[in-house]
């Protein structure tokens, strides 16, 4: 159970960070709702990494927290940002993804 809570708080770190892309391509009240998008993510984010580190060790929970944030915006930056997707990016964010799973099968 624990590591699904640590997938769903890497997916509202996702969250957090596509708000504040938005927000800064918006202004008024469409800005004010992408920042509080971005606020209430960040809290559910942090409380749930908060439970998971109850449980697993606190390195590897950042470090797979931190890697599906990482992924996920990148993801969605070139998805939604329009950023490049060459080679090179996809290989590392690939690794990267293979580490994350590496870790999830020498933890507990």
């Amino acid at each position: 159970m624990n590591w699904i809570l640590l997938i769903i708080a890497g997916l509202f770190e996702v969250g957090f960070t596509t708000c504040l892309g938005k927000a800064k391509e918006t202004e008024g009240t469409a800005s004010a709702f992408w920042i509080a998008g971005f606020f209430l993510s960040l809290s559910v984010s942090m409380f749930l990494l908060y439970k998971v580190t109850q449980t697993l060790p606190i390195g590897t929970a950042y470090a797979v927290w931190t890697g599906i944030g990482a992924v996920g915006t990148v993801i969605m930056g070139i998805i939604f940002f329009k950023e490049p997707a060459d080679f090179w990016r996809l290989f590392f964010i690939s690794t990267l993804i293979c580490s994350i799973v590496g870790l999830k099968f020498v933890s507990n």
